[in-house]
């Protein structure tokens, strides 16, 4: 079955929004809170390294829609662990 180039287009652009805006919506709850401790770093860290290896399959087959939001994921679960190192510490202290 073939299908047509530009309803790949729309099925990868709508793949990565879906992903993405699940972390974005992460990051401004804990931006406004200052707390995310209900985030699991192991989660994260296990996420995070899913992500790179998903980017590395995307470099191997040159697929730019897992290349790009594989690179987006990872920079946006950095900004969330960064985050959660930040606000965890503010506490304890």
């Amino acid at each position: 079955m073939e299908i047509d180039s530009s309803l790949l287009t729309i099925l990868g652009i709508s793949a990565g929004v879906l992903i993405l805006s699940g972390w974005i919506e992460q990051i401004v709850k804990g931006y406004r809170t200052k707390s995310l401790k209900d985030v699991s770093k192991y989660l994260m860290i296990l996420i995070s390294s899913g992500a790179i290896l998903w980017l590395a399959y995307g470099i191997i087959v040159v697929d730019v829609f897992i290349i790009g939001t594989n690179i987006a994921a990872v920079i946006l679960m950095m900004i969330v662990l960064i985050m959660k190192r930040k606000y965890d510490r503010i506490k304890i202290q």
